[in-house]
């Protein structure tokens, strides 16, 4: 696993696609339980090289109703995004993550962390990776249906402040599935 993280970190596959340069942002470990594949770093989260490192982070954390200790302990959690790399800005907001990453890691990574127990997808773009057919009409169909994915994966809103509007409307979003997921990942933390 650390030949492997180490050349994930070096990567530079992409990087004439890279505003900021490569700097491959994600955390992982054999023993992790839960993956959280959210979609590529921000501006923030590139110069910290701390994934997560933002509002949205914290929102995440809060849903889960985890603490940054135990959000960045790898043994529990592995971070691993679309897109390792940010990929700079767009008409309204980032650009989507880079396709390179996961076809070219994922599977490598995730063979070596057998414990897996579940998936955490945050936005559309791992949806359509991890779900692929089995998505819904659009992200938020498939997050309303959280429960036909149980138990290896729970498809969730990207937690961006941007997103305000979306979590107004969708009400029944931080009722019904928020202390349905906290429920699974602090089942899995107590094991």
């Amino acid at each position: 696993m650390r030949d492997l993280l180490q050349s994930i970190r070096s990567c530079d596959i992409c990087k004439a696609h890279l505003p900021l340069g490569p700097n491959p942002v994600l955390r992982a470990s054999k023993t992790a339980k839960i993956a959280v594949i959210g979609q590529a770093p921000g501006t923030k989260v590139h110069a910290s090289g701390i994934p997560w490192d933002d509002l949205s982070g914290k929102r995440l954390r809060e849903w889960l109703n985890v603490t940054p200790d135990v959000f960045y302990d790898d043994s529990i959690f592995a971070i691993v995004p679309m897109g390792f790399c940010y990929p700079g800005k767009g008409k309204s907001g980032d650009l989507p993550p880079r396709k390179e990453c996961a076809k070219e890691w994922h599977n490598r990574l995730f063979s070596m962390m057998p414990d897996i127990e579940l998936f955490l997808l945050i936005g559309q773009y791992a949806q359509k990776h991890y779900l692929g057919a089995d998505m819904k009409s659009n992200l938020t169909e498939t997050v309303k249906s959280y429960y036909d994915y149980h138990p290896k994966f729970i498809p969730l809103p990207h937690p961006s402040p941007r997103n305000i509007f979306w979590f107004k409307r969708n009400a029944w979003f931080e009722l019904d599935l928020v202390p349905h997921l906290e429920a699974e990942v602090h089942r899995i933390l107590n094991k």
